[in-house]
């Protein structure tokens, strides 16, 4: 009987004992024994009641999120570490144990600190499981910009219906009422946010892009319609193609100024054991990224995905049938395919070669759960420290990460060092990271050619078929 139904029926409401983390790890072991052999009403009710666990266990989330993160505050502030600084990291030790990226925790711990101080009543609809954690972002997204009193009366005002509006009636309804009590600051949002207009570029399915443009309105529908109306008159004069396919050549061509849209200059970074060069059969290969021959510069987010050999023929083939520039530049990796061929430097700052080979190998942001694109090559064990400049003690991540390591109290250590010619049977290169309550959360290396170290038998591109049609293009450098 719930706590409400108690009240009812006129009993006295007897407290529940607190839930300890061996509770929690109780729940956990008998929730996958959950009885299913249930008729279907009582699946229902299943099925609702999980999804109030989900959001409670949200609104418990943030409750221990808060109070790690003031405990943390305290201890730093106890140490001398200024006020500026007292903060650093956090977001990343809540990412880790959430298993997400550091950008994530970090907005989960901005979410769970609105929440517990200054949204009280959404977050007790989130604690009763009677909304969902998402429906709490958006009160609290969509209150950012008040004070913290005009944020508790939006809290108050939403609280009786919260729990029966929807996603979209959630936001207007915050919305609107944020603008009547304060229209000038939804005013300066409104302006903030078109200084924060952008472009971005992420990795999408099936060997493309998303490319995307975060703009003011007016600017977003006008350039959409000019795309629109050109696709329109290209198809009314006979042109075969759907007009989404137009509209995506016609932004191509209009940005980068070329006759086609397929005249884009490459450079592609072909992965490959270095084993194939004198083998006879075909072996898997692996795209690390691509660059605009003209800057030099990454045009793919992230890491490039292994490709077919057809796939790989026809970017190039394209490239260099509509007149532009190709380049394949040839990386190799040890006998197994599980990591690249080492390099060492002497120097403090990893080079551009030896950047590359770090990027080729860690593909992304090598901190756990972190997808990002790296942004700077990392000393695992620091410079400072006595860390060398080498592909063993060096470390992809993105630029959040690495300053997130830079708190007091984190440390990293390579644990292997990977493969190498004389160990082609070692361990990936591994990164072991320690956090300041002295978690430990380890760092593989994924494979270079997955297929490969897989054990499968299909050949993605065959070298000799390769340089049948490569000839002029390759760069052996």
């Amino acid at each position: 009987m719930s706590a409400e139904a108690v009240t009812m029926a006129g009993l006295p409401h007897v407290a529940p004992e607190p839930l300890s983390t061996a509770d929690l790890a109780e729940l956990l072991d008998r929730l996958p024994g959950l009885d299913v052999g249930v008729p279907d009403t009582e699946r229902i009710d299943q099925i609702g009641l999980l999804e109030s666990i989900k959001a409670a266990a949200a609104g418990a989330q943030a409750r221990v999120s808060v109070a790690f993160a003031e405990s943390q505050r305290e201890q730093r502030a106890a140490q001398g570490v200024p006020a500026r600084e007292r903060s650093r990291g956090l977001g990343a030790q809540v990412a880790l144990a959430r298993r997400e990226s550091p950008h994530r925790g970090s907005r989960h711990l901005g979410l769970a600190e609105a929440l517990v101080r200054e949204l009280p009543r959404t977050f007790e609809h989130l604690r009763a499981g009677r909304v969902s954690e998402w429906r709490a972002t958006v009160v609290c997204r969509e209150t950012a910009c008040l004070s913290t009193e005009d944020r508790a009366t939006v809290d108050l005002s939403l609280a009786d219906e919260l729990p029966t509006l929807g996603d979209r009636e959630v936001e207007a309804r915050a919305r609107a009422l944020a603008c009547q009590l304060d229209n000038a600051a939804m005013a300066k949002r409104a302006a903030r946010a078109e200084r924060e207009r952008c472009v971005t570029l992420r990795p999408a399915p099936d060997t493309m892009t998303y490319l995307s443009a975060l703009l003011p309105v007016a600017q977003g529908v006008a350039a959409f319609a000019a795309l629109d109306r050109a696709a329109a008159a290209a198809t009314a004069a006979g042109d075969e193609r759907t007009r989404g396919q137009l509209m995506a050549d016609l932004l191509v061509e209009r940005i980068t100024g070329q006759a086609s849209a397929e005249a884009v200059p490459v450079e592609v970074q072909l992965v490959m054991p270095a084993d194939s060069l004198f083998a006879d059969g075909g072996e898997p290969a692996r795209f690390a990224g691509s660059t605009t021959a003209a800057s030099g510069r990454p045009s793919g987010a992230g890491a490039g995905p292994v490709l077919p050999a057809a796939f790989a023929r026809t970017v190039l083939r394209t490239c260099t049938d509509a007149g532009a520039s190709a380049w394949v530049r040839r990386l190799f990796t040890a006998p197994d395919g599980a990591d690249l061929v080492a390099m060492d430097s002497r120097r403090r700052v990893f080079d551009r070669r030896l950047r590359a080979v770090l990027v080729a190998r860690d593909q992304t942001c090598r901190t756990p759960w972190c997808d990002a694109p790296i942004r700077h090559a990392d000393h695992v064990r620091r410079a400072r420290d006595g860390g060398e400049t080498s592909d063993t003690n060096g470390q992809g991540l993105c630029e959040a990460c690495n300053y997130a390591k830079e708190a007091p109290g984190w440390t990293a250590t390579t644990v292997h060092a990977g493969p190498s010619p004389g160990k082609p049977d070692a361990p990936p290169h591994t990164v072991r990271t320690t956090t300041p309550t002295g978690h430990t959360y380890d760092s593989t290396a994924p494979p270079v050619l997955p297929s490969r170290t897989r054990g499968a038998t299909t050949t993605v591109v065959e070298l000799a078929c390769f340089q049948e049609w490569l000839g002029h293009v390759i760069d052996a450098a």
